[in-house]
């Protein structure tokens, strides 16, 4: 049974309302409402659902990699994992997404955790010696608080199931239920996700959903835009 204190730190940093700016992103979302291939509550989770699994196949990976590295204190098996998830990355929006939450992700971890890990990894960011990006910071913060890999992945998952349908809310005629509908649903299939990744390496990581990446290249020609993604 997880400590009381444990929960509370998994709660806190899994939060929608931690300020890294994940309001400030759709994960493509409002690109596919644009385009007519979002117009309903049944496209909405259909998209939600290839966005989670092509997370956990992606950034997933590098996020147990990047955990498992600061478990041991090995650093440079940490900015290994931080390169492949940013390369991983093909559009450029999707990077600047990845690296501006992770970034916010390090300064709020290293004012509110202080914790020598986190701030380590702040500075390699400061310095360009690492991209910073979320999963990997998310991973690296986990551990430094004693938190599992386990815990850290279903935080991750969460986290981009909950962007969106938060997003969705702006963009789409959908009711708060219908998004929480869609929530408790697509978060039921993180557990497999995990199981299906945990054994992986870096070199495993791959996914194929090339509409998200068309949708992405398109959102940044935009005009008129109401997220950064």
């Amino acid at each position: 049974m997880m400590r009381i204190t444990d929960v509370i730190r998994v709660l806190q940093f899994g939060d929608s309302v931690l300020p890294v700016g994940a309001f400030a992103f759709s994960n493509g979302l409002e690109t596919a409402v644009h385009e007519g291939h979002v117009r309903d509550v049944a496209e909405l989770e259909a998209f939600v659902r290839t966005a989670c699994s092509r997370a956990a196949a992606t950034d997933g990976i590098a996020l147990l990699e990047a955990h498992r590295g600061a478990r041991v204190d090995d650093m440079a098996r940490v900015i290994r994992a931080d390169h492949a998830a940013y390369n991983r990355k093909l559009s450029e929006e999707q990077r600047t997404m990845s690296v501006r939450m992770g970034k916010k992700l390090a300064e709020v971890a290293s004012h509110v955790v202080a914790k020598p890990a986190i701030t380590a990894w702040l500075s390699r960011i400061n310095e360009g010696a690492t991209p910073g990006c979320y999963p990997i910071g998310l991973g690296l913060v986990f551990a430094a608080q004693g938190l599992s890999e386990h815990e850290a992945f279903a935080v991750h998952q969460y986290g981009v199931a909950a962007m969106m349908l938060g997003a969705s809310l702006r963009l789409l005629r959908i009711r708060y239920v219908e998004a929480q509908s869609i929530l408790y649903r697509v978060n039921a299939t993180a557990e497999t996700e995990y199981e299906r990744y945990s054994t992986c390496t870096l070199d495993d990581m791959a996914a194929f959903a090339p509409m998200m990446d068309i949708l992405a290249a398109t959102h940044v020609k935009a005009h008129v835009r109401l997220f950064m993604s």
